[in-house]
């Protein structure tokens, strides 16, 4: 079969790959229905994160199954599944309190820019929605795979409460879809960060009520200004740099919460700093597996609709052009059709 394969910065090539293969009896091998370029992606792809050697890319996925070993129990040919990016065994103690993406025996699931895809750790890693879904919620489905997961980690992380105010730093997808948590969590009043107008939109479409523009230092004023003086409740933190988290701890109330689910790169937090916020820090890389059954039921009763935050769709053998619309921010997130 033929995958992306990221060589280098900005080096995405489509090329031969060999075919998956039952490994282990626990696998199982999907053909993928839909994938995606993830704004995790570009920190590879623009060189910041280093790539040693050519490697294959892909973390978000959803399909039809194929074959499984044979230990595997809970899934069976035909179904519809979606998975984590973190494959998960969903029974070491620390599956078990909810963190899946901690796994004692976690492997990483990052070939699924492909026709077909392995799945370590079946069982506990895949979760097959209630019937092969029409192609219109596809994307949505998708989306559970990381992004909406994700966001929804972030909300969860920074304890979103009916009738509160949140934040959200950060006007990628996943902070988009942050947007659409906080407002399924019941948040009163959302403020969304961006510059993007396209973005500002698609973030009002999700809920958000009011949209600010400044960042850094500016930004937390313009926080504290619509929040009387105080701060915001919650804040979602869904960018990864210095400044984005900073300016989300220093939005956010005393006695608040922060979620931060942005990859980070250069971070530095002083404690003496977070000492006197009196702000709670929680987050990581989402566990996406614990809450995929209710976000497939959102999606599968048409209660959310998270595709909406794909606006490019390619067929898969143009993956190296999703990633350029990505990294010049002409695009939010691209789909990939095999």
């Amino acid at each position: 079969m033929r995958g992306a394969v990221l060589y280098g910065p900005r080096d995405v090539r489509f090329e031969e790959r060999g075919a998956p293969t039952i490994i282990k009896p626990t696998d199982a091998i999907i053909r993928i229905s839909a994938t995606c370029v993830c704004g995790s992606d570009l920190w590879p792809y623009r060189g910041i994160s280093p790539v040693p050697q050519p490697t294959p890319m892909g973390h978000e996925y959803c399909g039809i199954v194929e074959e499984v070993g044979s230990a595997v129990t809970a899934v069976k040919p035909g179904q519809f599944v979606i998975g984590s990016f973190f494959a998960s065994d969903n029974t070491c103690p620390n599956c078990q309190v909810g963190y899946q993406s901690s796994c004692q025996h976690k492997e990483l699931v990052g070939t699924a820019q492909a026709p077909l895809l392995r799945v370590p750790l079946a069982d506990g890693t895949l979760v097959p929605t209630p019937g092969v879904p029409s192609d219109d919620m596809v994307p949505s489905l998708l989306a559970l795979s990381d992004v909406m997961g994700t966001g929804w980690f972030a909300a969860h992380a920074a304890n979103v409460m009916p009738g509160k105010t949140v934040v959200v730093v950060g006007d990628g997808a996943v902070g988009l879809l942050g947007v659409l948590s906080a407002k399924q969590m019941g948040a009163q009043r959302i403020i969304a960060m961006s510059r993007n107008e396209s973005r500002q939109k698609l973030a009002r479409d999700f809920g958000a009520s009011d949209i600010v523009t400044e960042r850094g230092d500016d930004g937390v004023a313009r926080i504290k200004e619509l929040t009387s003086g105080i701060g915001a409740d919650s804040v979602l933190e869904c960018v990864g740099t210095q400044e984005s988290m900073m300016q989300a701890i220093r939005s956010t109330r005393p006695g608040g919460s922060v979620g931060y689910v942005g990859v980070p790169h250069g971070v530095e937090l002083t404690g003496e700093e977070l000492f006197f916020t009196h702000v709670r820090l929680h987050g990581g890389p989402a566990p996406v597996r614990r809450f995929l059954p209710e976000l497939i039921e959102l999606v599968w009763n048409r209660k959310i609709n998270p595709g909406k935050v794909f606006d490019l769709t390619l067929p898969l053998d143009r993956v190296a052009e999703g990633y350029r619309a990505m990294d010049e921010r002409r695009a939010i997130k691209t789909l990939l059709c095999p």
